[in-house]
């Protein structure tokens, strides 16, 4: 059983080992177009049209749009493929899974005062998926100038040889564990560096600060695994009314909740004749638990019989997160001529204190005309700046250097979907297209999203039954490591899925 070590205040130095950076402000603060079938086949321009239970993530005044009370519930199967190079080597890795994606009811209450100007009021409770976290590529290849020993050694270069070693009958559980509540996680690491003989002190004395690499010569065989596994989802409260024949209002309160596990597993072997330590076994894992609160706000018009205008305002999203992690290394190298193995498992998992993470809000505009009963053509143009998001408490000294950098690196980015669809007697014909800017100013870390949809729905009275496929893909460039071994693996995504949707008149 792992032992657990509380992280204390002081550890949020050292949290760049784990979490808690750029990386995962964009993560929880970017969303997908999930949702039920309809809504994925119209790449989720639905900020106007409204009618859909999925709309009202877009717009709140959607659910007035209904004409009685509607309930739905949605299946998907996802599959994503990762092609990854990395110096000159590709690698490719598929993964599929099924999901739970959307179900809700809108309940209905038409106002019997003829003399009301507000028509119809409704209520309704939705679960929707906002982001599916599972994930998994992988990265191998010839790297001729860095070994992942720089990243030990980043860690390590200062600080005194007795704050990163076990004292003399000490275990390398109890070790780890009293450096990590002593001094913080970039102790640690240094430790692990020490502890598998990867960092040679210049001296034996406690107040040595300097340190070198047993791992030395030309080429290093690397290879690299990610897997990661979770779900960004929202259960929404709406209430929206009609007033007049042409206006419509809603508001939702959203309570929102993660859950993401990230493991990374990263292997170095070498043939330098210079070079004490062979090989290198680095497993990393990460949980992450967090819940949060948004709000939205949004109108509908009918600009004519078959023009609509739709506005719609998303506010940040206020999270608090926890996270705990785990650490295993394992090395190789040569001692008096033999291979000598070393371990250095921890065997600890470190808890670390809640923090938070205000995401940015969101601003849509939208466009649709609808053809009498025998189509509709819609646009959504959305806008959100994710230099705005923001970890907290500010006063801490490691999250105010995030927000400096997410302050530097971000940006502000567009959104752009467009939906049609053509009915024809109970069959309805729909595609979509779909963009979204990369929120990074710089592009080469991740590129701009496109995805295109296309579907079918088939009305059967009160029953309604929906098949969408979608499509969508997206470049990135990873980093190994946040320090030390930073060379990154290039990685082309590529995410099909296959949504099917049940909806029934209540």
């Amino acid at each position: 059983m792992k032992k657990i070590l509380l992280a204390a205040t002081s550890l949020f130095l050292g949290l760049v080992t784990n979490a808690q950076d750029i990386t995962d402000a964009v993560r929880y603060g970017n969303t997908s177009i999930e949702g039920s079938a309809r809504f994925r086949a119209l790449s989720g321009a639905f900020g106007a049209l409204g009618g859909d239970i999925s709309a009202i993530n877009v717009n709140p005044a959607s659910s007035a749009v209904f004409n009685n009370s509607f309930a739905s519930a949605t299946l998907s199967s996802q599959s994503k493929k990762n092609n990854s190079s990395y110096f000159n080597s590709s690698t490719s890795q598929r993964d599929t899974n099924f999901d739970f994606n959307q179900g809700g009811a809108v309940f209905l209450f038409r106002n019997n005062n003829a003399g009301s100007k507000f028509k119809k009021f409704t209520l309704s409770l939705a679960y929707d998926k906002l982001n599916n976290y599972s994930d998994s590529w992988a990265a191998s290849g010839i790297n001729p100038t860095n070994s992942i020993s720089n990243y030990f050694l980043n860690f390590a270069q200062g600080l005194r040889l007795d704050q990163i070693s076990a004292l003399p009958g000490e275990s390398t559980a109890n070790a780890y564990v009293a450096i990590g509540n002593t001094y913080g996680a970039e102790h640690q690491q240094a430790f692990l560096g020490f502890d598998s003989f990867i960092l040679e002190p210049s001296t034996t004395n406690d107040d040595n600060t300097l340190y070198s690499s047993n791992i030395s010569g030309g080429n290093y065989s690397q290879s690299y695994n990610y897997s990661a596994t979770g779900y960004n989802g929202k259960l929404g409260f709406n209430i929206a009314t009609q007033y007049n024949d042409k206006v419509y209002f809603g508001l939702n309160v959203n309570s929102h909740f993660i859950d993401y596990e990230r493991k990374t597993f990263f292997y170095e072997s070498n043939i330098n004749t210079t070079s004490t330590v062979k090989q290198v076994a680095f497993e990393n894992t990460l949980k992450t638990n967090g819940r949060g609160i948004s709000l939205q706000l949004g109108t509908i018009i009918k600009v004519t019989d078959g023009l609509r205008a739709g506005f719609s305002f998303e506010s940040p999203t206020w999270l608090s997160l926890e996270e705990e992690s785990t650490q295993y290394l394992e090395t190789s190298r040569v001692d008096n001529g033999t291979i000598a193995t070393q371990i250095t498992d921890p065997n600890t998992i470190n808890i670390f204190p809640e923090y938070k993470l205000k995401t940015p809000g969101k601003l849509t505009g939208s466009l649709a005309y609808i053809f009498g009963k025998s189509g509709l053509l819609s646009m959504d143009y959305g806008i959100k700046d994710y230099s705005n998001t923001k970890f907290k408490p500010k006063k801490d000294t490691y999250f105010a250097e995030q927000n400096r950098i997410i302050e530097n690196n971000l940006a502000s980015a567009t959104t752009l979907n467009i939906g049609g669809e053509y009915k024809y007697k109970l069959a309805s014909f729909r595609a979509g297209y779909r963009f979204e800017e990369s929120p990074y100013k710089d592009k080469n870390i991740m590129s701009d999203l496109t995805g295109y949809s296309f579907g079918l729905g088939y009305s059967f009275g009160n029953t309604k039954v929906d098949l969408t496929y979608a499509t969508s893909q997206q470049d990135r460039n990873r980093n190994l490591f946040e320090t030390g071994l930073t060379d990154a693996a290039n990685i082309d995504t590529k995410n099909s899925s296959i949504t099917l949707t049940l909806g029934f008149s209540l």
